[in-house]
C-alpha cells in the first residue's frame, strides 16, 4: 500500500504559517510540483521537487541522507531542484530543473535498501516521464539502475557522471584563474574540500597541471589517500576553509559559505563542484566584499548533466568532451559580463540562465 500527497503550482496567497518553524505555506508552492512519498511496505519516506518543465523533464540527482524531519527534506529537495532548472538552462540543456530526497532514518532498513530504491521508482513512474532521477550524494549507478527496473527513464543507470562533473570544473576554475590574470594553473593553491568521486578527479586534474593541491575529507584516510596520489597535502576538514589558497573548491556538501564565513576564507576565488554553495544571496555579496571571486556552482558544475545528455543521444567520449570543456567558455563570458555591467557574476549567472527560459516560452510547443 502506498501514500501519495500531491501539491500542485498555483499563485495562492495570504496562506497561513505552518505549524512548526514558521515557514509559509507559500514556500511549498515555489515550483511545478512538489510531491511526498510513503510507501508502508519498505518505510520509504521520500520528496520529489519539480521545479521547472519549461525546457523539457526535469532533470536532477536522488539524495539519501538522513535529515532532521520531513520539513528540512521538503526544503532541501525544493531549493536542489531549483538550483537544477538554472544548471541545465545555462549550459543550454533541453532539460528542466528537479530533485528528489529520500529520507535515510531508522524506519529505513539497510537490508531493504533494493526494495526501497523500487517503491521510489514506482512514485517516479506516476509523474508520466515529467521528473528523470540520476545519482546524487547517497545514491550510486547501481541504485539508479534498480529505481529503472521500475521508472520509465533514469540517469546514470550506466555510467558515473563523476568524472565529466570534475572536468568541467577544472575548465571552470581555469577561465577563473585567467580571468585574474593568470597564465595557467602551474603553482596555483587549490583548496578541495571532500575527496570523494568529484573531489579526487578534481585533484588529479589539477595536480596534472601543476598546481598545488590540499585535500580535506570528513574521512581523513580518505583525504591522506588522494593527496598521496597526486603528491598533494591533506589537512583536517575543519581547517580547509582557512588555508591559504588561490581557489577554494567545495566538491561536497551544501552551504559552506555563509556572511560571517565568507570574510575568513582563505582564498581569492570560490569555485568548486557542490551544490548550493552559499547560505544565501546575502553572501554573494560578501564574497564581492571580501574580494573573493565567486563562480556560481550551478554555472561551473555542469558537466554530469551534460554527460547525461550526451548518454541520451548516444554520444562517444570525443564527442562529449569539447562540449564539457566549453564550461570554461561559459563561466569566462559571464565573469567578463559581471565585471562589465558591474553586477556579481551569481547575477551574471542568472541572467543567462533566465533569458534561456524565457526564450523557451516563445517557441511554439
Amino acid at each position: 500500500m502506498t501514500r501519495r500527497a500531491a501539491f500542485e503550482h498555483g499563485p495562492h496567497k495570504g496562506m497561513n504559517q505552518l505549524p512548526h518553524k514558521g515557514v509559509l505555506m507559500n514556500e511549498l508552492f515555489r515550483g511545478e510540483q512538489l510531491v511526498c512519498c510513503h510507501d508502508r511496505d519498505t518505510g520509504l519516506r521520500a520528496v520529489i521537487a519539480v521545479d521547472d518543465t519549461r525546457l523539457g523533464p526535469a532533470v536532477g540527482g536522488v539524495r539519501m541522507k538522513a535529515y532532521p524531519g520531513e520539513l528540512a527534506a521538503i526544503t532541501e529537495a525544493q531549493r536542489l531542484a531549483a538550483g537544477m532548472t538554472l544548471k541545465n538552462a545555462a549550459a543550454g540543456l533541453p532539460f528542466g530543473g528537479g530533485k528528489s530526497v529520500i529520507l535515510a532514518d531508522d524506519a529505513l532498513r539497510p537490508q531493504d535498501r533494493a526494495q526501497v530504491l523500487r517503491a521510489f521508482g514506482r512514485f517516479v513512474a506516476r509523474l508520466g516521464g515529467s521528473y528523470i532521477p540520476g545519482v546524487d550524494m547517497g545514491t550510486s549507478v547501481a541504485d539508479l539502475a534498480v529505481v529503472g527496473t521500475v521508472a520509465p527513464r533514469v540517469a546514470c543507470a550506466e555510467s558515473d557522471p563523476s568524472p565529466w562533473t570534475a572536468l568541467g570544473v577544472h575548465a571552470g576554475i581555469r577561465a577563473a584563474i585567467a580571468h585574474l590574470g593568470g597564465r595557467d594553473l602551474h603553482g596555483v593553491r587549490v583548496a578541495i574540500q571532500g575527496a570523494g568521486h568529484v573531489g579526487a578527479e578534481l585533484a588529479r586534474l589539477l595536480a596534472v597541471d601543476g598546481a598545488h593541491v590540499i585535500v580535506a575529507d570528513v574521512d581523513p584516510a580518505r583525504a591522506r589517500l588522494v593527496a598521496a596520489r597526486i603528491g598533494g597535502e591533506a589537512v583536517a576538514a575543519g581547517r580547509i576553509m582557512g588555508v591559504e589558497c588561490d581557489v577554494f573548491a567545495p566538491c561536497a556538501v551544501a552551504k559552506v559559505v555563509d556572511t560571517t564565513t565568507a570574510g575568513s576564507l582563505g582564498c581569492r576565488v570560490l569555485a568548486g563542484a557542490a551544490n548550493d554553495q552559499l547560505a544565501d544571496r546575502r553572501t554573494a555579496t560578501a564574497l564581492a566584499e571580501a574580494g573573493v571571486l565567486n563562480v556560481p556552482d550551478f554555472l561551473i558544475n555542469s558537466g554530469g548533466v551534460v554527460q547525461i545528455y550526451a548518454s541520451m543521444q548516444g554520444w562517444d567520449d570525443d564527442r562529449l568532451r569539447p562540449e564539457v570543456l566549453a564550461i570554461g567558455d561559459r563561466v569566462a563570458a559571464v565573469l567578463d559580463s559581471a565585471r562589465h555591467d558591474n553586477v556579481s557574476p551569481l547575477e551574471a549567472a542568472e541572467a543567462l540562465a533566465h533569458r534561456r527560459l524565457t526564450e523557451s516560452q516563445a517557441i511554439p510547443a
